[in-house]
This record gives structure tokens, C-alpha cells and sequence, in this order.
């Protein structure tokens, strides 16, 4: 009977050894895979602009932090999730989505243009999630009313413990000025063009770019839009204290 054993041994062994392998997501010296294109790395976020060409697919690769994600573009793919079945996902432009991390998946592009997103983990980790203006997770909306005006929109998206969206949308050569101590990302929608004043330095942001505001004492931060068309953007606010 031990030959038996033996070889019940070795064909499982074989199937593990055949079983797919995630790679990881691009950090520090870390490669990662070659869909998601690392821009921000710090103690909060990890931020990557993600493209995948038309009916190509990433690799499959593995998320272990929570993280929201920003589709630039009208998208149709499907989400392979090791180990569940799969999901057919038709994504409109500006849709964002916030997803628990601990799987590993492939993310194959299904349309005959490129799918573009930008991928941002939370290094820290995510407490309850609660909608605030828009239906980002499972739950009811809360009472609070967005801040519209002709020139400036703001629309607050979801919060954790930890984290708060808000969606602005800037009317053609508006300014919006902001004055606070925590940090932020911004992150730029698709078509937008959207020049960035912080601590004495300026930067333009267009469709994906995204930008790292650090915390400080009461720091001043201006948003201006170039473009002759709306422009929306996303601030990201990670700070305990929110």
C-alpha cells in the first residue's frame, strides 16, 4: 500500500504546485504588476493609475488593503475573483467604488477601448464604512446635503474612522480655496485639467494624475479649473481625527 500513499502524495503536491500564484501590487522596490503604474507611495496611500488595453487583462495579482477605485472612461469588464465566480461589470465614467481588501483577482477589458482607473489603498486599516451624498457602499445615505453653487460643487461620497471622500466638480476657470491640517490626495476625473497651488508650489493635474497634499499647521491649498468645460476632481482625507 505505501506506493499508493506515495503517489496520492505526489499528485497533490503537483496540484498545488500548479495552482496559480497572485503577484503583488507595485511598493517600495517591489515591481508589482505591470497594469498598475505606482505615483504615490506614503505612510497613508498607495495610489497607481491602472490601464489595461483593449480586450487584455492584468495578471493575476493580489489586494491585501482596502482601497477605493476611480474608473476614467465608460468601462466593460469582468472581475475574476480567485476562487468565486466571476462578475460582469459595466462601469460609467467617475464611478467610484470602495472595496475590502484579502483577495487576489484578474481584471480582464472587455471593450474595444483602453480601461482606466486609479487605484488607491489605504495603508492604514478601515473601519466601518457609511455613505454620506452617494450610494458608495451597502447602506443608507445620511442627512447631509451637498454644497452646490454655478461655480463650485461639492458632494460628500462616503467615510470610514479613518477616511473621507468628497466629489468636487469646478465650474470653467473657477477656484476653490481650502485652509486644514490633514492630509489629502486629489485626484483628477477623466477630461479634467486642474491646476494645483500648495505651499508655494504649483502643479497641473489632467485625467489620472493624482497629487499628495502632507498634513500641516492650517496650510492653504487652491484649485483652479483651465479647462473650458467642468472639471471634477476627488480629495481623499486621511486623518484619524475626521
Amino acid at each position: 500500500m505505501k506506493p499508493i500513499y506515495l503517489l496520492s502524495a505526489l499528485f497533490l503536491f503537483s496540484l498545488r504546485a500548479q495552482a496559480p500564484v497572485p503577484v503583488p501590487l507595485a511598493h517600495g522596490d517591489v515591481p508589482g504588476e505591470p497594469h498598475h503604474h505606482l505615483k504615490i507611495e506614503n505612510a497613508y496611500v498607495r495610489a497607481y493609475y491602472v490601464e489595461v488595453p483593449p480586450h487584455d487583462a492584468t495578471q493575476l495579482h493580489q489586494h491585501d488593503n482596502d482601497y477605493i477605485f476611480v474608473t476614467l472612461g465608460d468601462s466593460d469588464v469582468t472581475n475574476a475573483v480567485l476562487g468565486k465566480p466571476e462578475a460582469h461589470l459595466v462601469l460609467k465614467d467617475g464611478e467610484v467604488h470602495f472595496t475590502r481588501g484579502g483577495f487576489a483577482h484578474v481584471a480582464r477589458n472587455n471593450a474595444d477601448a483602453l480601461f482606466r482607473n486609479v487605484t488607491i489603498e489605504f495603508l492604514r486599516p478601515q473601519g466601518e464604512a457609511h455613505n454620506l451624498g452617494e450610494q458608495i457602499v451597502q447602506g443608507p445615505l445620511s442627512d447631509c446635503r451637498p454644497a452646490r453653487d454655478p461655480q463650485v460643487s461639492i458632494v460628500p461620497l462616503f467615510e470610514t474612522g479613518d477616511t473621507r471622500l468628497e466629489l468636487l466638480t469646478l465650474a470653467p476657470q473657477a477656484s476653490f480655496e481650502m485652509i486644514g491640517r490633514t492630509g489629502r490626495l486629489l485626484v483628477a476625473f477623466d477630461k479634467a485639467e486642474l491646476q494645483v497651488h500648495f505651499s508655494g508650489k504649483t502643479s497641473v493635474l489632467h485625467s489620472g494624475d493624482a497629487i499628495w497634499l502632507p498634513p500641516g499647521d492650517g496650510w492653504k491649498q487652491t484649485v483652479k479649473n483651465l479647462a473650458r468645460a467642468p472639471s471634477r476632481y476627488l480629495t481623499v482625507f486621511v486623518n484619524s481625527s475626521l
